[in-house]
């Protein structure tokens, strides 16, 4: 596919970078390399001896990652997911990293190139993986999968209310045809949302939640955020910008929890100063797009990044080394 005609607005740019303090020398991480918004910036404020190694899975995203590490020695890219990161740094030898950068969920090329069926707006194959390369596709999985997963996948992942009528219409209409399209499966949603929110497509949170679910999003986010702690340098910093409520509640949890010291009984006599030091720092507030940066981007209307650095405090969660 030729991604040429796609193109994506890097969302809060300029803040993530700014958040991550890079340092001329340091080693950072672009977790989701979409098409170098983030990268070419970090890539622009480090030094000769400074590294970069970027993740995606999108074949066309790889492709243009590859374009840029041809140009420049400090870029490598891994067409992986960033739930990879822990073994990715062990082949390169890298023990630490001074920054991580995570933009997650779906990006624009992906929503706008109708071959890669993520969006209602057009009729095509019901893909909506972001590795076109492995996996089992959206209209595969409606196929095969019970009616209760299809029904807990749309209710969990969209937080869809008709889900179950939704998941029942689906397994009805593949016993006569299977629903292979974008729109098949939109036209469908629709016949059994009864109420939706102004503005919004009825099959909006149903596609959420099967693209959640076919590009194991939540999961990976859950795999990543320990891996981070345990590989960010003292002083390192974790920026991670969310786009819906899902993403956004795991990432502010784990930060919360993460940066809190460990709790003792009230009655136990020691000071809170004395309590061991907690592994991540809160940075600053959450952070959204600007007026400005919303009008110009509509995609960045819902945008919310969150800031945590590494302390000297141990990390004894998942992922500890």
């Amino acid at each position: 596919m030729n991604a040429a005609p796609f193109s994506h607005q890097t969302v809060l740019l300029n803040e993530a970078v700014a958040a991550l303090a890079v340092r001329p020398d340091g080693v950072y991480v672009d977790g989701t390399f979409g098409r170098g918004g983030h990268s070419r910036l970090i890539l622009s404020q480090l030094g000769a001896n400074g590294r970069l190694i970027a993740f995606d899975k999108d074949p066309e995203a790889v492709a243009v990652g590859q374009a840029l590490s041809a140009e420049d020695p400090r870029f490598s890219l891994e067409h992986d997911g960033f739930e990879t990161l822990a073994r990715a740094l062990d082949r390169r030898g890298i023990d630490n990293v001074d920054g991580i950068v995570l933009d997650l969920g779906v990006s624009s090329p992906q929503i706008d190139d109708a071959r890669r069926g993520f969006s209602f707006r057009f009729d095509a194959p019901l893909d909506m993986r972001m590795d076109t390369t492995r996996g089992m596709t959206a209209a595969e999985w409606l196929a095969t999968a019970d009616e209760t997963e299809i029904r807990e996948v749309i209710k969990t992942y969209g937080e869809e209310r008709f889900a179950r009528k939704i998941a029942a219409a689906i397994v009805a209409q593949r016993a006569l045809q299977p629903v292979a399209t974008t729109r098949e499966l939109a036209v469908l949603v629709g016949k059994n949302v009864h109420t939706r929110e102004p503005g919004q497509d009825p099959a909006t949170r149903t596609f959420q939640a099967i693209r959640i679910h076919i590009n194991r999003e939540l999961d990976e986010l859950q795999a990543i955020l320990p891996q981070a702690v345990s590989r960010l340098a003292l002083g390192g910093r974790l920026a991670v910008i969310s786009f819906h409520s899902l993403e956004d509640r795991i990432v502010k949890l784990f930060m919360r929890d993460a940066s809190q010291a460990d709790k003792l009984p009230s009655w136990v006599p020691v000071r809170a100063r004395d309590l061991p030091e907690a592994p991540l720092k809160l940075i600053g507030k959450a952070v959204r797009a600007s007026a400005a940066e919303v009008e110009a981007n509509a995609r960045a209307r819902s945008a919310i990044m969150r800031v945590a650095e590494r302390t000297a405090g141990a990390w004894r969660g998942k992922g500890a080394t």
